[in-house]
């Protein structure tokens, strides 16, 4: 039985050989006429009937996903690109690896013609990257910076069951979007934008750009856990509100003004704000802006998911000019023309129609002194959020000295504390004292000193007799019209 078995088997597999010989013979053979017989203009035309033939018969379907449209990035292919980067299976045999000069994280992607294979929702979904030559060897897209140099046409194809068109379009694309976009916004390195005022009129070029390595989080800067969770729980709602936001017809934004005496930690905790976010920053100086035009190009050329800062809002703007006048000088042909940022400029941005140009930003304006803004600027829906940065405080003091000495406790903690509790001292300050010695004892008596000379000058300057100011009452002539 076994021999008769063997001997089926062994027909068999020689029927199957044959077959697969006269196949073979057979497609030499009209390969060969093709060549020979038929002209050469015929061939692609020829070849492309018989891939039509035999995609009727095929129950797969062929999404094809190309670089740009027509000269504009077409987003889903940069989308699928970053997504196929972590969906890289163990057999494939080819990688593309790069790392900017200026980012922290490595670049991984498929090589050409290679193939991944991803599985959505139990449907099973073939990726390959496709790379063909043109003929138009000086071929320029004025969005593609290395076109010039290269001749050649990128896209990817995505192949699956005819049965899953519609799960592609509704759910696995927008599925691959949205992590792609996640995954880009986790790998970025944060960077901070200044004014490159040599390109003031190139919208492209108008922020220079720089990695941002300041160390700050929420978890170093010495400020009471109370406030700090307030903030960060105000920060998680606005970046999940999106939807809310456009819902009620306001523009996806938030406002912060940060106020209180220097060294207190208003750039620690915009930075601690931007590593939390992952959100870029932009430096904004208004005092070397000429006019209010120049204000909004800087502020459309902003990106979305990012952080504008205004510093020392106060002494940057003449914030108590009226709103109806503006400052303008008349040159000699008549025409007037603004020669200051005004703060009706800034309004309309922040409050105005211009607030609408881009989403999920956050605007943080600092001030040392509160008093001097005017009310049109602290009002919710401009500056949504105002927090105080107060001296340090007995807690903000352990903070520093857990992060800077390495230490939770120590015999002069308690003195330490007490002693905070009656003097201005502010969280610079207390850094600094505790960078000077090596040892955590001698930095702590360093401390008491300095805080024990703070009291002395804040007494000191209690008893000093304030001087009494006598108003001055200026006596002139005013001419009016008529008789």
């Amino acid at each position: 039985m076994s021999s008769s078995s063997a001997e089926s088997k062994m027909a068999l597999a020689k029927t199957v050989l044959s077959t697969i010989g006269s196949v073979a013979a057979t497609a030499m053979l009209v390969r060969t006429i093709v060549h020979d017989y038929i002209p050469p203009e015929l061939h692609e035309y020829l070849f492309f009937g018989l891939k039509n033939m035999f995609i009727k018969f095929s129950n797969q379907l062929t999404m094809v996903i190309d670089e740009f449209d027509g000269l504009v990035n077409n987003e889903i292919y940069e989308a699928v690109a970053i997504y196929l980067g972590n969906k890289l299976s163990p057999n494939i045999r080819r990688l593309k690896i790069s790392k900017p000069a200026k980012e922290n994280n490595f670049n991984i992607t498929m090589e050409r013609n290679e193939e991944v294979t991803d599985v959505y929702n139990g449907q099973t979904f073939k990726w390959i990257w496709l790379c063909r030559q043109t003929q138009a060897k000086h071929f320029y897209n004025h969005r593609d910076m290395n076109s010039t140099l290269k001749s050649e046409i990128r896209s990817f194809e995505l192949t699956f069951h005819k049965k899953n068109k519609d799960l592609v379009i509704n759910s696995y694309l927008p599925y691959i979007m949205k992590e792609a976009k996640l995954q880009k916004h986790e790998s970025k390195t944060i960077k901070i934008h200044t004014v490159d005022y040599e390109n003031m009129y190139n919208l492209h070029d108008m922020w220079k750009p720089v990695n941002l390595d300041h160390p700050a989080t929420f978890g170093t800067i010495a400020m009471e856990q109370d406030q700090k969770d307030t903030i960060l729980k105000d920060l998680e709602r606005f970046v999940k509100r999106k939807d809310y936001y456009r819902k009620v017809g306001k523009a996806w934004k938030r406002g912060y003004l940060l106020f209180g005496p220097p060294g207190t930690g208003k750039s620690s905790l915009i930075a601690a704000m931007a590593n939390y976010l992952k959100f870029d920053i932009y430096d904004l100086e208004l005092t070397v802006l000429r006019r209010n035009s120049d204000l909004k190009k800087l502020l459309v050329a902003t990106a979305n998911k990012s952080i504008l800062v205004v510093e020392d809002i106060d002494c940057t703007i003449d914030l108590q000019d009226n709103l109806a006048n503006r400052a303008a000088f008349v040159h000699s042909n008549g025409y007037q023309q603004e020669n200051k940022v005004t703060l009706s400029g800034l309004l309309n941005f922040i409050d105005g129609l211009w607030s609408s140009c881009g989403d999920e930003r956050i605007i943080i304006f600092t001030t040392n002194h509160i008093e001097k803004l005017d009310p049109a600027l602290l009002r919710p829906g401009r500056m949504d959020v105002h927090i105080h940065m107060a001296y340090c405080t007995p807690c903000g003091f352990k903070l520093l000295a857990a992060n800077y000495l390495g230490i939770k406790d120590h015999k002069l903690f308690k003195e330490i504390e007490e002693l905070i509790d009656t003097a201005n001292v502010t969280p610079a300050e207390v850094a600094e004292q505790l960078l000077k010695e090596d040892e955590a004892e001698d930095s702590l008596k360093g401390l008491i000193n300095l805080i024990h000379k703070k009291i002395k000058e804040k007494e000191e300057a209690e008893a000093k007799p304030k001087k009494v100011e006598i108003p001055q009452v200026e006596v002139g002539m005013t001419m009016g019209r008529g008789g």
